[in-house]
């Protein structure tokens, strides 16, 4: 069955609705020209002009027949997103865009530049929201203080890393300040950290994946793509039987039940134990490390007694396991970030037990980087203006 959101924004005269070819596969676009008495070996000509070329109209489809452009301009679309906002950190390695989606709701989608380190090369890292606003409350993220809106459509979530591509590929980006450094002119890494829970909108986002991963689409390794969840246990087992060798990252945030409780409301339904059993079946079905995400919030969540508490807590799964230590931005709900020497004593505790852990870097916080910060903004100015 062929996918084929209905917006207004995508109607032709006949008020019939747009299908947007980011949706489709590529047997299912063969399905979709077959229905429409076209040669389904054009599907992957389309294909190569979206994701090889990365086109973003029919027009330039040049080995297409003309009336095949004409008929794709009147039946179909790609991916009809609407940048509303777009700024750049100081030293030029963040940039994030508000997109409007085609019934009006807004999604935040970040670009980061990651300089080259050691032998290692040059990353463009896009961060793709998986929903407009969050059904699970988290208090520390602005995005879960917004509530939930709806899913996104396989083609949405792709439409996002396209736009970057595009940009990327007319104008290599390099790091600002870093002479030598080699331009970079593709996406190197794709993270479900943006707006809403990826596992929530599950079908979607397996799409969306499965087309960014394939020769004929995107053509990106599954090992270079991360999908985080606030922890859905039963959403975590499936991804686990997929065969798709994603990276999983567990927004965790906090060692004991009764601490996650309260700054994660999910946890009451699905609890660290049935969460950590979970993440075992993962690592045992794909031999992923599995990254564990804790913000740090000074004096909540940062003290000596937590770091030892996470590291009992996942001393079972061994070198399976990887802490990712990040300070938290500010938000609406007051939390703050600790300072160097409390991050340093914090990590200090997991490297002594045997945790492998990293800090993440601040990206992007004098442009309100972090996910739903930007929305938040926008929606605040408008609002403020008077209606005449």
């Amino acid at each position: 069955m062929i996918p084929t959101p209905t917006t207004d924004m995508n109607m032709t005269q006949q008020t019939q609705p747009k299908t947007d070819l980011l949706t489709l596969t590529l047997p299912q676009l063969q399905e979709w020209l077959a229905a429409r008495g076209e040669a389904t070996f054009r599907a992957k000509q389309i294909y190569s002009w979206i994701y090889q070329q990365l086109v973003d109209n029919f027009a330039a489809m040049s080995n297409l027949p003309l009336k095949l452009r004409q008929r794709l301009e009147e039946e179909a679309c790609i991916g009809p997103l609407v940048v509303r906002s777009e700024v750049s950190s100081k030293d030029d390695r963040t940039r994030k865009i508000l997109l409007e989606l085609a019934d009006g709701k807004l999604i935040e989608s970040v670009l980061m530049l990651y300089p080259p380190l050691g032998e290692s090369s040059a990353r463009a890292t896009i961060c793709v929201s998986s929903q407009a606003g969050c059904a699970f409350g988290c208090t520390f993220c602005a995005t879960g203080q917004m509530g939930f809106d709806r899913h996104l459509q396989s083609g949405e979530i792709i439409a996002q890393v396209l736009h970057f591509a595009r940009e990327l590929r007319a104008t290599p980006w390099s790091a600002a300040g870093l002479p030598g450094s080699t331009p970079i002119d593709h996406i190197t890494n794709i993270v479900l950290m943006g707006m809403g829970e990826p596992l929530h909108n599950y079908d979607n986002v397996l799409q969306a994946l499965r087309i960014l991963n394939s020769a004929a689409g995107f053509n990106l390794g599954a090992r270079h793509m991360t999908v985080s969840t606030v922890g859905l246990v039963p959403a975590i087992r499936k991804l686990s039987q997929e065969q798709l060798q994603v990276n999983l990252a567990i927004s965790l945030h906090a060692p004991t039940n009764e601490a996650r409780s309260q700054t994660m409301p999910v946890n009451r339904k699905y609890p660290l134990e049935e969460l950590l059993a979970a993440c075992q079946d993962y690592i045992a079905a794909t031999r992923r490390q599995v990254t564990f995400e804790y913000v740090l919030l000074a004096g909540v969540n940062d003290t000596p007694e937590r770091a030892q508490q996470l590291a009992e807590l996942l001393a079972p799964l061994k070198q399976f396991a990887h802490v990712n230590c990040i300070p938290v931005n500010a938000t609406s709900a007051g939390y703050r970030p600790p300072g160097p020497d409390a991050i340093r004593a914090f990590r200090n505790i997991l490297f002594e037990r045997g945790i492998s852990n990293s800090v993440r870097a601040e990206r992007g916080d004098d442009i309100a980087a972090a996910c739903g910060q930007l929305r938040t903004r926008f929606e605040d100015r408008r609002k403020a203006i008077p209606v005449i």
